[in-house]
C-alpha cells in the first residue's frame, strides 16, 4: 500500500493553484489546505502579510512570518494528516518562501533554505506541481481582482520569483512536475491527475 503523500502546487499569482489544489484532492481522497492560511495561527498572519497598508514590513520579517505559518501547519495539518494515511494537497509550501522571498526579496537562498527547514523538521513535500503561465497572461487576470500585497508588486519582482521557481525546478526534477497552466482548468484537472498518480504510482 502505498504510504500518504505531501503535494504542493506552486505558481504565481493568478496561475490557478487554488482551484487544482481542491480538485486534485477531493480526486486523491486527500485533505486540501493552503500556505500561509492553513491554520487560525496561519490565517491572522496571512491577513497581515496581505494587507496594503503594511508597506514597512521587512523581507526578513515577511520571512520569519512565513516560515512561523509554515511551522504551526506542518505541526497542526499536514503531519498529523500524513500520519492517519491521508494525502495532503497544499497551495504553496516551503518552496513559496525560497522563489518569492530569497528570488522575489532577494533574501539568502541557503539561510531561508536553513529556517524553513528547521520551521518543517526536515518534512519537504513528496512532489511540486509547478503550474507555469506566462506573467503576461497572469497580469492580465489579475486585472479582474482587487491585488493584496503580493500582488501588487512589480513585474522585476515577479520574473525574479519566475527565475527563482525555474531554478529550483531545474535543480530538483524528480521532485517537480511542470504542468502548461494555459489550458481551461476543466481540461487540466485530468492530465494533473493522471501525471501526479504516474509520479507518485498512486
Amino acid at each position: 500500500m502505498t504510504s500518504a503523500q505531501y503535494i504542493v502546487f506552486e505558481g504565481l499569482e493568478g496561475c490557478g493553484k487554488s482551484t487544482h489544489v481542491t480538485r486534485l484532492a477531493t480526486t486523491l481522497n486527500g485533505i486540501a489546505t493552503r500556505e500561509p492560511g492553513g491554520t487560525a495561527l496561519g490565517a491572522t498572519l496571512r491577513a497581515t502579510m496581505a494587507d496594503t497598508s503594511n508597506t514597512a514590513l521587512s523581507p526578513r520579517a515577511e520571512a520569519l512570518m512565513m516560515a512561523a505559518d509554515r511551522a504551526q501547519h506542518l505541526n497542526e495539518v499536514v503531519k498529523p494528516a500524513l500520519a492517519e494515511g491521508r494525502h495532503v494537497v497544499s497551495a504553496r509550501s516551503v518552496y513559496s518562501s525560497l522563489a518569492y522571498q530569497g528570488y522575489g526579496r532577494m533574501l539568502d537562498i541557503d539561510e531561508l533554505r536553513y529556517i524553513n527547514n528547521w520551521a518543517i523538521g526536515g518534512r519537504w513535500p513528496d512532489l511540486v506541481v509547478f503550474i507555469n503561465v506566462p506573467l503576461d497572461v497572469l497580469h492580465e487576470r489579475l486585472k479582474r481582482r482587487e491585488l493584496d500585497r503580493f500582488e501588487r508588486e512589480d513585474r522585476a519582482f515577479f520574473e525574479r520569483v519566475l527565475t527563482g521557481y525555474q531554478t529550483l525546478a531545474s535543480a530538483d526534477p524528480a521532485r517537480w512536475l511542470i504542468i502548461d497552466g494555459l489550458p481551461p482548468k476543466n481540461e487540466l484537472e485530468p492530465v494533473i491527475a493522471r501525471l501526479v498518480r504516474e509520479r507518485l504510482s498512486l
